[in-house]
């Protein structure tokens, strides 16, 4: 989560539909993204993050952007022939019914923005992040408006149902949430209403992402918070959350300046669009991208564990040892891990550092703090497959 702008008018800041929701149950406002979001409510952001993890929590992502590419020949796979002129992976081979991870990426092979892409059958449907969003919208109708309809869902609000205890909770309202695997996403009546559900979230726990018309977001929200096992959870937790499941924050983990495979993302890379694949390369970026899945990249994003208990947090230096004059590296996520009840980070190392256990120093404060390559995730994710 990017830190709140504390310089921003309030009077500046879009409001989702669930604002006056979050207000009464005394969430705490901060502008983020250009909205005023709820970062913890009364619990707390400890109590929110392992409530998450042993329940379900309920989180606005509303301000996240939401598109509809709509084929002009009416044939959903010229939509997906088109978006793959702007991502380096497999839009083609998305099955009905499903969703991919995706990235925009840049002319040098740095990425734009992350996001999702489901195929709805006759059109697709993008999720991109809030603080991207417009630009995200300009880049697809400069690039694809000559085969496609781009069309922004403004009229809909986004809730993340995420937990071990979702899929129950879900299913009182939605009589598919227990069928739906990982990934599936499509229209789908939820509590009388027509949404879109995905069985996806970026917690690491199993969960679901609904897509609701605005004007019933506030109807569904407190339907699904009249159950017991959830809580209403604010950003502060879903920042926690994504950092020990290992995942990217735009404009942290990944930007302009990082490839998919720097990123550690060459796995979102379907080998149809790599080099000796079928449809190789016809993206931005591509010839800076694609060798470096076969040479490798000079660095690499990773997960680091800090030694100690005191949290390395984004900005932090990275040295080889700790007496040495020059960095190495950069924390670009970190923070203490509820579930773990210890710090965990992740950054960018060089090649040659980035194995397993390498010892590294953090300069945090003026002192190297010694911490260590590990896995990621750090906490195992329960997605369901």
């Amino acid at each position: 989560m990017a830190e709140p702008a504390a310089a921003t008018s309030s009077s500046s800041l879009k409001r989702t539909p669930l604002h006056a929701l979050h207000v009464s149950l005394g969430g705490k406002m901060v502008p983020f993204a250009g909205y005023e979001m709820p970062v913890q409510y009364a619990p707390g952001v400890l109590k929110e993050h392992l409530h998450t993890r042993a329940a379900a929590g309920l989180f606005d992502v509303s301000h996240m952007g939401q598109v509809a590419l709509v084929p002009k020949s009416g044939t959903a796979v010229d939509a997906a022939a088109a978006l793959e002129r702007l991502v380096p992976q497999d839009i083609i081979g998305i099955p009905a019914g499903r969703q991919r991870y995706a990235q925009f990426t840049t002319a040098e092979g740095g990425i734009l923005d992350d996001l999702m892409v489901a195929n709805f059958g006759e059109h697709l449907v993008l999720v991109v992040n809030a603080a991207c969003k417009d630009a995200d919208i300009q880049l697809l109708r400069d690039g694809l408006s000559d085969v496609c309809e781009v069309q922004p869902l403004i009229d809909r609000a986004l809730l993340a149902l995420q937990g071990p205890k979702a899929v129950s909770v879900l299913a009182k309202f939605c009589a598919d949430a227990g069928a739906m695997r990982f990934m599936d996403s499509g229209p789908r009546m939820v509590d009388g209403i027509t949404c879109y559900v995905s069985r996806s979230g970026y917690t690491g726990e199993d969960g679901y992402e609904i897509s609701v018309p605005a004007d019933k977001a506030e109807q569904l929200a407190e339907a699904l918070l009249s159950d017991k096992d959830v809580l209403p959870i604010g950003l502060g937790a879903r920042d926690s959350l994504r950092l020990e499941a290992g995942l990217c924050l735009y404009g942290h983990d990944i930007d302009t300046t990082t490839t998919p495979v720097e990123a550690a993302l060459e796995w979102s890379v379907q080998k149809i669009r790599r080099s000796g694949g079928a449809r190789a390369g016809g993206f931005p970026g591509a010839a800076k991208i694609l060798p470096q899945f076969d040479a490798g990249a000079a660095r690499r994003r990773v997960g680091l564990r800090p030694e100690g208990r005191a949290p390395v947090r984004e900005g932090a230096t990275l040295f080889a040892t700790a007496d040495a004059s020059e960095p190495v590296g950069k924390v670009t996520s970190g923070g203490f891990g509820p579930t773990l009840n210890a710090p965990v980070a992740m950054g960018y190392v060089p090649t040659a550092l980035a194995a397993l256990d390498t010892q590294l120093f953090a300069d945090v404060r003026g002192q190297r703090l010694p911490l260590r390559v590990a896995a990621t995730p750090f906490v195992p994710n329960t997605y369901k497959r």
